[in-house]
């Protein structure tokens, strides 16, 4: 696998830190992860890791966004992945897991200390040679990437979606699909609180979305909220 660092910002992820609400019943998310397949050993080794060594391990994608993201690489039969936020792997690893033997998936980080957690069972796995590691600002690296992409993965900095929205739209090939995660962010999305930028950055991206005649999309209540995007059909 190639693991390739840019100049980086070292300050503390504070990402998902401010208490939301409850918007989907606890009892029917506990049944719908009871009825959702099991994480492979490998991508569980690298959640119980994360668990165990990063002070906020709730970033990490969960059983069923992860699930739902090796389903679309299955249904959309995805060659070649972006993945935005990185994290510590899970997402990538999941998506690696599903990728044909000559697929790639790219993901980007901009924090060190998740990068080289993810780095390390990257290495190790079975899917090492279909995993492409960059660490550094998103909004420089993406741009610097070769698509086309069958399938992009926004989980980064919410305020900063639209632009990682734009750099990624025209490296999306024909039948493409985006999916942005947090769209909810706890609730608070509804209705953002005005000191809290990642909540009004969702937002303002969600309307500008519903608004652009370049593409269509629907939103999930999975997790913590899912936009899926894909170009408009052309008359």
């Amino acid at each position: 696998m190639n693991f390739t660092a840019t100049e980086r910002d070292t300050t503390v992820d504070q990402r998902a830190l401010r208490p939301g609400r409850q918007l989907v019943d606890p009892e029917a998310e506990a049944y719908a992860i009871a009825h959702t397949s099991a994480w492979s050993d490998e991508v569980s080794a690298l959640s119980a890791a994360t668990q165990a060594e990063m002070p906020v391990p709730g970033l990490a994608a969960g059983k069923a966004e992860s699930r739902l993201l090796e389903a679309l690489v299955v249904a959309t039969r995805a060659k070649r992945v972006l993945d935005v936020g990185t994290f510590t792997g899970v997402s990538a690893l999941s998506i690696a897991s599903r990728l044909p033997a000559d697929g790639k998936v790219v993901t980007i980080e901009r924090e060190p200390a998740p990068a080289a957690l993810a780095h390390a069972h990257f290495y190790r796995s079975a899917h090492a040679d279909k995993i492409e590691l960059l660490v550094g600002d998103a909004r420089q690296l993406i741009s610097q990437v070769d698509g086309p992409f069958d399938l992009v993965f926004l989980d980064a900095w919410k305020r900063d979606y639209w632009a990682y929205f734009e750099l990624v739209l025209p490296k999306l090939s024909g039948n493409g699909l985006i999916v942005a995660d947090n769209v909810l962010w706890r609730g608070l999305a509804i209705d953002p609180p005005d000191d809290d930028p990642e909540a009004v950055g969702i937002r303002a991206f969600a309307e500008r979305v519903q608004s652009d005649t370049r593409v269509e999309n629907v939103m999930l209540t999975v997790g913590d909220g899912l936009l899926l995007i894909w170009r408009r059909r052309q008359p």
